[in-house]
């Protein structure tokens, strides 16, 4: 690939989230008073998060059940609360202990 299309590729990229950011500003000038569309717009970024993230996080491993096992462990921990550090770490070291098992299983039966 060539450096100029290259160049081109950033330069189009860097207008693209130039505009996402800056047209919301141009078209809101007023403050939102709607109860409705401000809740909606408080949740539109965890509603995008979400769905960007769960579907990685049941490809991200080699068997889905310790993709399932983290899953499950990051939510528990989220519902109480803890840093997103914890979670993160945890929800790791579950899907590493169900892989290093999944594994042990594998050769006793095979």
């Amino acid at each position: 690939m060539s450096t100029y299309r290259i160049l081109i590729y950033i330069f189009v990229m860097a207008g693209v989230t130039y505009l996402i950011r800056m047209l919301p500003m141009v078209i809101f000038k007023q403050k939102i008073e709607s109860p409705f569309l401000k809740s909606f717009l408080f949740y539109v970024p965890y509603a995008v998060l979400g769905a960007m993230t769960f579907p990685e996080i049941l490809t991200s491993t080699s068997s889905i059940w310790s993709a399932i096992a983290g899953g499950v462990i990051a939510v528990f921990l989220a519902f109480r609360e803890k840093g997103l550090l914890t979670v993160a770490l945890s929800a790791c070291f579950t899907v590493y202990v169900t892989e290093l098992a999944l594994g042990i299983m594998r050769n006793l039966l095979f």
